[in-house]
C-alpha cells in the first residue's frame, strides 16, 4: 500500500496521507506523490479543488522523516538536502496553487504537516488537532515556511511558538489564523463529501458545520509573551525570562535551557528575515541555504538520538551554551548558496 494515496472524487483531487504507523511524517517518496497528483490536477477540469487528509488512524502529519535526516547528517547529507529540497518545492507548489486547496489538519499538525496545510487556502482544524513546530528539541529549526508563517503571527506568539515548540489546539490555531475553519471530528465525513459535491461551495458549508470556539488559552499569556520574547537576541530572551520569576517564565526558562542554542538562534534570525521576505520562494530559498548548513552540524544526530532513539532527553548540544553561538556562525548559515547549489521551485 502506497504511503499517499490519490483519487478524483466528484469534483475534488484527494491527496490523504497513509504512512500511519509514522503518524503520516512524510519521506522523500510522499513529497513526490504529491507533487506529481498536484502537476496532473493542475489543468485537469475534471478537479476544482485539491484536499489533503489522512486516511487511517491518527493523523494528520507528525512532520518529516527525521531518521532519515540524522542518519543522512551523519554522513554526507546528500539524502537530506534532497528531501528537502523535493518538500519546499511541494510547500511552494501549494502556496502558489491556482485551485483551492484544502487541509484537514484532524489530529498532530507538526512540522512537515505544518508545511503542507500553512499554504492551503481552507485549513481545517478539530478538537483533535494539536499544532506545533518543535524543531528546535532536535537540532533543527522551523522550517517548511516556517519563517514566512510564524513571523506574520500577532505579537511575539511566533518567536515564542519557535523557539520553545509549544502546542496548540484548535480554538487555538483558529484564533491565530492558522485554521480557517473549527469543526467537530465527526463531522467531518460529511464535509468532505459535500465539499465534493460542490467546491465552490467550501465556505457554505464549513459555516453551517463550524463550531463555536471556547477561549483561546494562549491569548490568556499574550501579555507575558509579547514582554518576554521581545528581543530577536536569544540571551535577552533568557534573561526576560529569568528576571520575571512568574511560574510561567521559569517553565519557558526551563525548556529553552533544553533547546539547541544554535536551533534557537537561527530560529529567531529565521523570523526576523522572514517579516519582511518579499516572496514565498525567497523564504524557500533562504530555508533551503539555512538547512543545508544545520544538517552538516551535529546537532540534529545528537537531537535525534536524545529525543527519538534513546529517548534520554540529555542532549549535548555544539556549541554547548547560547554565548558559544556566535554572530560570525549564525551569518555562514544564512549566507546565501551558490548559484548551481540554489534551491528552485521547480
Amino acid at each position: 500500500m502506497s504511503d499517499v494515496l490519490t483519487s478524483v472524487h466528484h469534483h475534488i483531487g484527494r491527496i490523504r496521507l497513509n504512512r500511519p504507523k509514522a503518524l503520516h511524517a512524510l519521506n522523500h517518496a510522499m513529497c513526490d506523490a504529491m507533487l506529481t497528483a498536484l502537476e496532473d490536477w493542475r489543468d485537469d477540469p475534471a478537479v476544482q479543488a485539491v484536499l489533503i487528509d489522512h486516511a487511517e488512524g491518527r493523523g494528520f502529519c507528525a512532520g518529516g522523516d527525521i531518521r532519515m535526516i540524522a542518519d543522512s547528517s551523519a554522513t554526507d547529507g546528500a539524502d537530506a538536502r534532497a528531501f528537502f529540497a523535493t518538500e519546499y518545492r511541494l510547500n511552494h507548489r501549494l502556496f502558489t496553487y491556482a485551485k483551492p486547496t484544502i487541509a484537514v489538519m484532524d489530529g498532530v499538525t507538526m512540522g512537515g504537516g505544518v508545511g503542507i496545510s500553512q499554504p492551503c487556502k481552507v485549513r481545517i482544524a478539530t478538537e483533535n488537532s494539536r499544532f506545533a513546530m518543535p524543531e528546535t528539541a532536535i537540532g533543527l529549526f522551523p522550517d517548511v515556511g516556517g519563517g514566512w508563517y510564524l513571523s506574520r503571527l500577532p505579537g511575539r506568539i511566533g518567536q515564542y511558538l519557535a523557539l520553545t515548540g509549544a502546542r496548540l489546539d484548535g480554538t487555538e490555531m483558529l484564533a491565530l489564523g492558522l485554521a480557517t475553519h473549527l469543526v467537530k471530528a465527526q463531522a467531518l465525513d460529511e464535509i468532505k463529501h459535500a465539499i465534493a459535491a460542490d467546491p465552490s461551495a467550501i465556505e457554505t458549508i464549513l459555516s453551517e458545520h463550524a463550531t463555536a470556539p471556547g477561549d483561546a488559552a494562549i491569548l490568556t499569556q499574550r501579555e507575558a509573551i509579547d514582554r518576554l520574547f521581545a528581543s530577536d537576541d536569544f540571551e535577552e530572551i533568557l534573561s526576560a525570562l529569568e528576571a520575571d520569576g512568574s511560574e510561567w517564565a521559569s517553565t519557558q526558562l526551563a525548556t529553552l535551557r533544553q533547546r539547541s542554542p544554535l536551533s534557537c538562534k537561527v530560529s529567531l534570525k529565521l523570523l526576523l528575515d522572514g517579516a519582511t521576505m518579499p516572496t514565498f520562494e525567497d523564504e524557500m530559498r533562504q530555508e533551503y541555504a539555512v538547512v543545508t548548513r544545520i544538517v552538516q552540524r551535529p546537532d540534529i544526530v545528537e537531537g535525534v538520538r536524545a529525543v527519538i532513539v534513546d529517548k534520554d532527553h540529555a542532549p549535548k548540544w555544539d556549541p554547548a551554551t547560547p554565548e558559544g553561538v556566535s554572530d560570525h556562525m549564525i551569518d555562514r548559515i544564512f549566507a546565501p548558496l551558490d548559484a548551481g547549489e540554489e534551491w528552485q521551485p521547480h
